[in-house]
């Protein structure tokens, strides 16, 4: 018997698809202890590195382990502790599954972890082929206006920029620290840490008229001061880019 619902549209609610921006955790061991000490060492300095971004755990990388549970009750407060919300989990096993379920994480196998694409990149793409390009969708991933820094930065001081390029127009001394989750800029010296793409842009690039820096990060992939600088960028002006990707190396141009 065929039953056909009533037409009239509730007054209280409506139920519509969604999107929904997720960060994701690649979970490669079941040790909360070692993660722990890795999270502290990543994030511990960096208190506003998220903003109660909702957080799916990825458990592909120890799904072929039978025996590595995974202490959920443990492990999602001390997430938590660094201001991203887990809401999901996806590729585990049955038991790892059941267990992520069981605390209250819903499943989401169909999520995909893919390159952001962001305006910045768009306008590179465009100025290199010299071409016209579709613009970026509404709604797509921009970077805010760049958070401009006039000022020495002193031993000990960080500046982070969320979400935005950063230019820095005085000396960043040793022991300071500048991030961004865009490009940097340091129109003087940089004698401190340098970390750009901090949330995975490899895209974003550091420029500085003075490299001299104690460390220079983009998008993960490091280089310190222990590793000399080449002569021909040392002390100069140059461009640090990332060539390869997340997995890639570090490439310092001089700037003429």
């Amino acid at each position: 018997m065929t039953v056909a619902l009533a037409g009239r549209a509730p007054a209280t609610f409506e139920i519509k698809s969604a999107n929904l921006p997720l960060v994701s955790l690649l979970l490669k061991s079941a040790d909360l202890r070692a993660l722990s000490a890795e999270l502290q060492a990543r994030f511990g300095d960096i208190p506003d590195f998220f903003d109660n971004d909702p957080l799916v755990l990825d458990l592909s990388p120890l799904q072929a382990e039978a025996d590595a549970a995974i202490d959920f009750g443990a492990l999602l407060p001390m997430l938590r502790g660094y201001r991203v919300l887990p809401v999901a989990a996806r590729g585990g096993n049955a038991a790892q599954m059941a267990a992520a379920l069981a605390a209250g994480l819903a499943a989401a196998p169909e999520a995909v972890v893919a390159p952001k694409r962001n305006e910045k990149a768009w306008i590179a793409d465009q100025v290199r082929n010299d071409k016209p390009a579709a613009p970026p969708a509404p709604g797509a991933e921009t970077l805010a206006t760049a958070l401009v820094i006039d000022r020495p930065l002193r031993s000990g001081q960080q500046i982070y920029a969320r979400g935005r390029d950063l230019v820095v127009l005085s000396m960043v001394n040793p022991g300071a620290e500048v991030i961004a989750d865009g490009h940097i800029h340091v129109y003087a010296p940089l004698r401190g840490k340098a970390i750009a793409g901090a949330r995975g842009n490899t895209e974003a690039r550091i420029i500085s008229l003075c490299l001299e820096p104690e460390l220079i990060s983009i998008a993960g992939v490091y280089r310190t001061s222990e590793v000399p600088l080449p002569a021909d960028v040392l002390s100069k002006p140059t461009q640090v880019r990332l060539v390869g990707g997340a997995e890639g190396k570090l490439v310092m141009d001089p700037l003429k």
